[in-house]
């Protein structure tokens, strides 16, 4: 099957990360249902993040007991996905990222092979430890994923803005502008997109775009993130454009897709009139059923189906 959303390459994924407030649950592992709409077929994918704190599979579920690492590799082509999404780690090695390690990079890249699965993207996860607005150390690991995340064959690099590492005063988007201002021209290098996660408005994240003034820097808009904050999502996507938005997450938490507030048809819609746009849009979705795989299929099939209309043979 191949998709047309005006001319939009469209990929679908499921991201993986701590649920705040949740204890030990983890997110469902980014498992990336890529779909690409536009000159391809489609594709789905997992996102491989850490379980504990070493790299590999997280699980939005209490997904702990999961075999870690690139097992998630082979699970994502199981249920049919082309996507993975990495960790690169939130415990430190001494003064290097858990994923700064070639042998293990080796290994993501021979199962990537041997699957028949990209390694879609990377998240910083360590930036939830060491907050970039606020600690120089944020600094330095997003100087040392760049290269990381380009060996990997990723094209983006997720940087998280939560918690304690929020961004929500204007002053604290200000300093992280200027922090990212050298790393920046890094990325666009290497062939790298930054891409912003937070819990911020399209304005103030746009401030910050234009204060770097790079084109490796891009929002990665968060649909869960933004509708319980009062934004009106797809107003958001429409004002952000194709050129400031790299990644979508697609989620309405605690609920399957479709069955919360959250006007997915619309949202959908919003990001086909974009014209043009080319990136993936992951579902950071909780298992309601507590059976992961399952839960996985459903909500990729509830976007396939509403994908369905923009599909041709």
């Amino acid at each position: 099957m191949q998709l047309n959303l005006e001319g939009i390459d469209f990929y679908l994924a499921i991201f993986d990360k701590k649920l705040e407030g949740v204890g030990p649950r983890w997110q469902i592992g980014k498992a990336e249902l890529t779909e690409i709409a536009g000159e391809g077929d489609v594709h789905q994918g997992v996102v491989t993040r850490e379980a504990g704190h070493q790299p590999g599979c997280r699980a939005e579920q209490a997904w702990e007991d999961l075999a870690v690492d690139v097992e998630a590799v082979a699970l994502a082509a199981g249920l049919g996905f082309e996507g993975v999404e990495v960790s690169l780690g939130r415990r430190p090695n001494g003064d290097k990222l858990p994923l700064d390690d070639r042998a293990i990079q080796d290994t993501y890249l021979a199962e990537s092979s041997k699957h028949k699965i990209a390694l879609a993207g990377t998240c910083l996860d360590i930036l939830h430890v060491n907050y970039l607005k606020s600690d120089p150390l944020g600094k330095k690991w997003i100087a040392d994923a760049i290269p990381i995340t380009q060996r990997l064959g990723a094209r983006v690099m997720l940087l998280p803005f939560f918690g304690k590492g929020a961004i929500e005063e204007r002053a604290e988007q200000d300093f992280v502008a200027e922090a990212l201002k050298p790393l920046a021209p890094l990325a666009d290098k290497a062939g790298i997109l930054l891409g912003l996660e937070n819990t911020i408005s399209a304005e103030a994240n746009a401030r910050i775009l234009d204060k770097v003034g790079s084109p490796a820097l891009k929002v990665y808009y968060d649909v869960g993130n933004s509708a319980p904050r009062g934004f009106d999502v797809v107003k958001e996507i429409r004002w952000l454009g194709r050129d400031r938005i790299c990644q979508f997450h697609l989620k309405d938490n605690p609920h399957y897709l479709g069955e919360g507030g959250i006007p997915f048809p619309a949202v959908l819609e919003s990001i086909a009139a974009l014209g043009g746009f080319s990136g993936f849009a992951n579902l950071e979705t909780v298992s309601p059923s507590k059976s992961i795989p399952e839960d996985m299929k459903r909500n990729l099939g509830f976007i396939r189906n509403l994908l369905g209309p923009y599909a041709s043979a």
